[in-house]
């Protein structure tokens, strides 16, 4: 996730407070990455190296181990580059004070505060602990109880999601998308990129809007509702066991964009699993064979949260007696007319109505969900 640097207030910068700042952030990098944990990192590489050197690079999991190279590189990297920069910002900090040099100073916090901003997103990263968080994600968005006023927001929602992969510089396609009367039913997006489905997954559930509708001509106040699901993208040697009795395979004509084609051959694919009532669609390629394998991919990842949230209903019940969250509990509420969004998981809240619709904004709610483990 991108982070923003907050500068030192001019009135609080001082060689003490520097000097207190770099101590803290040189204790926050051997706490989020030591020496034993580094060379752990350079061994999986080195390891990952040997197999792709072995003939490895034909098999089914090439895409799996070309990412997890890059990520522990990353990381091993970005120690490096921080541990360098600290050491050199002692260095500066040391003659600065020395020749009372105040403008020094102020280009060390200005590097302090960038070096904060990496550390804190390394610590984010080290919360995503659940399964599957390094990678990436399906995301669902379904219009729900508010008519014509859902559908739109249901397509706002959609610009939203679009607007923070582009702020993570991940990649997005649209898998299968039910227009409305005015917006969207419904929408799948493959999104792509580094713990993409460790930071979506805090965005699952329902989303509640309240306006003065642009619908109405009295320009009364609506509320709807639309919900939002995540769920990663499987690797391929991950086993799903799908009997295929329990299967309803269906084609139809696509209903998107992709020129002529898409609209005259029966392209486009919807699996229903009979048991559990799941059902997937992919209408985004003019191959029904690829448009097959794309929802095959989608029920496995779905039957898979499925079975994830039985279990975890089952812990809920055991453990503490609560009953399921239903449609209606939101997770965050959009209040347009008084400019204020506020996630009830967490209490954060903000006025900045259009930096959170337009995508980037979004962070704060994000880190707010993986700090408090949601």
């Amino acid at each position: 996730m991108a982070a923003t640097a907050t500068k030192i207030p001019a009135e609080e910068l001082t060689f003490a407070s520097m000097h207190d700042l770099l101590t803290k952030l040189r204790g926050m990098h051997v706490r989020l990455v030591n020496d034993k944990d580094i060379a752990s990192k350079h061994a999986r590489i080195a390891e990952i190296d040997n197999m792709l050197n072995q003939g490895w690079g034909k098999a089914d999991n090439l895409p799996q181990l070309q990412q997890e190279r890059a990520q522990l590189q990353t990381v091993t990297e970005m120690a490096k580059q921080v541990r360098g920069q600290l050491d050199e910002l002692d260095q500066l900090l040391a003659m600065a004070k020395e020749e009372k040099d105040e403008v020094v100073l102020a280009d060390i916090a200005n590097q302090a505060q960038d070096i904060k901003t990496q550390l804190d997103q390394q610590e984010l990263a080290q919360l995503l602990a659940t399964p599957h968080a390094q990678a990436d994600s399906y995301l669902d968005i379904q219009f729900g109880s508010g008519g014509t006023e859902s559908q739109d927001w249901a397509q706002m929602l959609k610009r939203m999601y679009l607007g923070y992969v582009a702020s993570q510089s991940w990649k997005a396609s649209i898998i299968d998308e039910t227009p409305g009367e005015a917006g969207i039913k419904s929408v799948t997006m493959l999104i792509k990129g580094i713990n993409a489905y460790g930071i979506l997954r805090t965005e699952t559930g329902v989303h509640r809007l309240v306006r003065k509708s642009p619908f109405d001509s009295n320009h009364r106040r609506h509320t709807s509702f639309a919900s939002v699901f995540a769920y990663p993208v499987l690797p391929p040697n991950e086993e799903v066991k799908i009997n295929t009795a329990d299967l309803r395979i269906d084609t139809y004509r696509s209903s998107g964009a992709g020129g002529q084609h898409v609209n005259t051959t029966d392209s486009a694919v919807r699996i229903t699993h009979l048991p559990t009532n799941i059902v997937v669609q992919s209408q985004n390629d003019r191959s029904q064979h690829k448009n097959r394998s794309t929802a095959m991919s989608m029920l496995k990842s779905r039957l898979k949260m499925h079975s994830k949230s039985k279990e975890d209903e089952q812990k809920k019940k055991i453990e503490q007696g609560k009953a399921d969250i239903s449609w209606g509990s939101q997770i965050r509420s959009y209040v347009l007319d008084q400019s204020r969004i506020k996630d009830l998981r967490t209490g954060v809240e903000t006025g900045d109505v259009q930096g959170v619709l337009n995508g980037p904004g979004l962070n704060r709610f994000i880190e707010a969900s993986l700090r408090n483990n949601i």
